[in-house]
């Protein structure tokens, strides 16, 4: 009797609350505020862009990363993916650049593709879609911090 057409069982995912802080190593970026949003597909950092240049034949992009509340610019670099149309939540649709990056949630850590945009009117810097959260997390929406050691859980949705 062969098992090839059996399923083995899965390991349980981690949770994530509705909102997190994350980290892109690469970046040098730590304790991100994100929102986890379901709704999006792609997720999403708030970054300006300075400029575009080629090393060892690939495309890369310098970007700024400002965290407006710590009086903090990052300027990050990152290989640059591509251009994509992304709808945002008023439904217009905008040409973002895509960078993919190594992201850290918790102690889960895993590339993902980034779309760079104007964050500034938003509350969180960062947005992470469900393309990112698809085969590494469940999403509990009445909860927060539930991967954020050092911060207590938050029962509820009070920003």
């Amino acid at each position: 009797m062969s098992d090839s057409g059996a399923t083995r069982p899965r390991k349980p995912l981690p949770v994530v609350g509705w909102r997190e802080l994350v980290a892109l190593p690469e970046l040098g970026l730590t304790a991100i505020p994100a929102k986890i949003d379901t709704g999006a597909r792609t997720s999403s950092l708030h970054g300006t862009i300075i400029e575009r240049f080629e090393r060892d034949g690939e495309a890369y992009v310098r970007f700024a990363v400002d965290f407006e509340r710590q009086h903090v610019r990052q300027v990050c670099e990152a290989v640059h993916v591509d251009w994509r149309g992304i709808t945002s939540s008023n439904g217009e649709t905008q040409r973002r650049m895509i960078i993919k990056t190594p992201i850290r949630i918790g102690d889960v850590e895993f590339r993902a593709e980034i779309s760079l945009a104007d964050r500034s009117d938003m509350k969180f810097p960062m947005l992470i879609g469900r393309s990112a959260l698809r085969r590494h997390f469940l999403v509990d929406s009445g909860h927060s911090w539930l991967q954020t050691h050092g911060r207590d859980v938050v029962v509820g949705h009070k920003p």
